[in-house]
């Protein structure tokens, strides 16, 4: 698909998707391309929350953590707002960098300027990957900045060693005075998922291919435990990985029986509900957006590579006040 071929929904035909809107609350744009920004708004989703994370290779100076933080805030908010998406972010020091004691000090010095910032909805994705001493540290050192700024708190549970990691996380988080209705613990399965809920956290499923949870795993999960404090997302990013997860496990669940009100807690409102305390973000945003002009800059520069530029008048806003 060119961008000539790109059409947002018209008016009515968003009103008549409004049931199917789709929030993605842990997908990284960063690594992802225009043209999923392009099938993603097709699809229903209208925002994204993009949470700071390994890149696939260590960074070795702090001046690569302020870039890419500042792109976060900046160019990708811009980016995706020309695609009708509203983009969110949240900052953190991931657990696999922190165990590089010197990067991960300059970095916790960086935090304070960052997590602040307008659309930043968390302190994240923190926790732990092997549970060494040093993750432990810093993994703290944010829970107590996100204690002090009032700030929610958004959990990346180890791939490895997950039931006593996620365990753990939880114990920390409560040992630091937060709480758990302020906490989002991500990548749970069917082992951590019970403990999650039945300590007041919010549980949140990634679907991911061959890795951390199949949609037709999710469909069970629902099943199970129903749709209470349960949010799914995709993570996806540069590796095999899928951006549509979050509206394909939707339509997964419809074709399986699951009722269209779970489906849409699970899919969009939990998201918002846990998300919006933060202030940063409300469905306002997305419903009484912007018209959208990619003759747009951003410090210079536009989304576009020579094509022509999509506008949408904001009369096609389905917002009526």
């Amino acid at each position: 698909m060119n961008n000539s071929e790109f059409r947002l929904p018209s008016a009515e035909g968003e009103a008549q998707r409004y049931s199917e809107f789709y929030i993605d609350p842990h997908i990284h744009m960063t690594a992802r391309t225009t043209y999923d920004y392009i099938i993603m708004r097709e699809s229903g989703i209208v925002a994204t929350i993009e949470p700071a994370f390994w890149l696939g290779q260590p960074r070795t100076h702090v001046g690569t953590f302020q870039d890419y933080f500042n792109s976060l805030v900046g160019w990708e908010r811009f980016r995706a707002s020309q695609f009708g998406i509203q983009h969110y972010c949240t900052i953190g020091i991931n657990p696999k960098e922190a165990n590089n004691e010197a990067l991960a000090e300059a970095v916790m010095e960086l935090l304070p300027l960052y997590v602040c910032k307008e659309g930043v909805v968390a302190i994240g994705e923190i926790g732990y990957d092997d549970q060494t001493p040093a993750e432990d540290k810093y993994f703290r050192r944010q829970l107590e900045l996100a204690k002090e700024l009032d700030m929610l708190v958004l959990i990346h549970t180890p791939h490895r060693n997950k039931k006593a990691g996620t365990s753990r996380s939880m114990d920390a988080c409560v040992e630091h005075g937060l709480d758990p209705a302020r906490v989002i613990i991500d990548h749970n399965n069917e082992e951590t998922v019970r403990e999650v809920l039945d300590r007041g956290f919010w549980a949140a499923f990634t679907i991911y291919p061959q890795t951390k949870m199949g949609n037709a795993r999710m469909v069970e999960i629902v099943k199970q435990h129903g749709c209470d404090r349960i949010i799914v997302d995709s993570s996806a990013d540069w590796g095999m990985s899928d951006p549509l997860a979050v509206p394909k496990t939707a339509q997964l669940m419809r074709e399986r029986g699951i009722p269209e009100t779970y489906v849409r807690a699970v899919c969009y409102e939990n998201a918002l509900a846990a998300y919006s305390q933060s202030g940063q973000i409300q469905e306002t945003d997305w419903l009484a957006s912007d018209a959208i002009d990619q003759r747009q800059m951003f410090n210079g520069n536009s989304v576009l590579r020579g094509q022509e530029p999509t506008v949408r008048s904001s009369r096609e806003c389905i917002l009526i006040e």
